[in-house]
């Protein structure tokens, strides 16, 4: 457990307010709001191009139905990113979960390529078909959700997109009677920068 018995009370030496800021928050957002769960996204397009981005806004929202989320930063005003686009033409996409073994792969999958290519194939990564939707899952994540769209949610410069899961696929090897174990599954998380932990 998180205990301490020698708390002592610091005012903020620094106050923000986003009204009056002359810069993005980002920085502070994603420096203090640590570690954040990767969103490792693949999703085909309707072209049949399989693209895999990673995310650093993901996590869950609801259990029942169970909900996960993610929330790329668009293009442009008027221009989704690839992932976002493909989710919201196709209704579907695969959340892989980034261990230490996948940390080189998942960042090297975020190349901006064009996209009629691939990151599984400009990466080498292993397709491993899915069960209840189009999209692939990386072969060698320990953990896969599929998702179908839920809801997508236009929030600034952003576009959040609420997939409801319809499949869980987990290896045996991070499971202790038949759960997972947050001990044995290696998770990356994302700290600001080139920061991860």
């Amino acid at each position: 457990g998180v205990g301490s018995s020698s708390l002592t009370f610091h005012p903020p030496t620094m106050q923000i307010d986003p009204e009056t800021h002359d810069r993005s928050l980002y920085r502070t957002m994603t420096g203090a709001v640590v570690p954040r769960p990767i969103g490792w996204i693949s999703t085909t397009g309707e072209d049949g191009v399989d693209n895999l981005a990673p995310y650093s806004y993901l996590n869950v929202v609801s259990a029942d139905p169970p909900v996960v989320m993610f929330s790329p930063a668009d293009k442009s005003p008027d221009e989704l990113k690839d992932s976002a686009r493909n989710v919201v033409d196709t209704g579907e996409f695969v959340h892989n979960v980034v261990t230490r073994p996948l940390a080189e792969s998942m960042s090297e999958t975020s190349a901006m390529l064009p996209p009629d290519e691939s990151e599984f194939d400009h990466t080498g990564l292993e397709r491993a078909a899915s069960e209840k939707v189009d999209p692939p899952r990386v072969a060698a994540a320990d953990v896969a959700f599929e998702c179908e769209l839920y809801d997508v949610v236009d929030v600034g410069v952003g576009t959040m997109i609420l997939g409801e899961i319809v499949l869980v696929h987990v290896d045996d090897n991070v499971t202790t009677d038949g759960k997972v174990d947050v001990k044995k599954v290696d998770a990356v998380g994302r700290l600001a920068g080139n920061y991860y932990a």
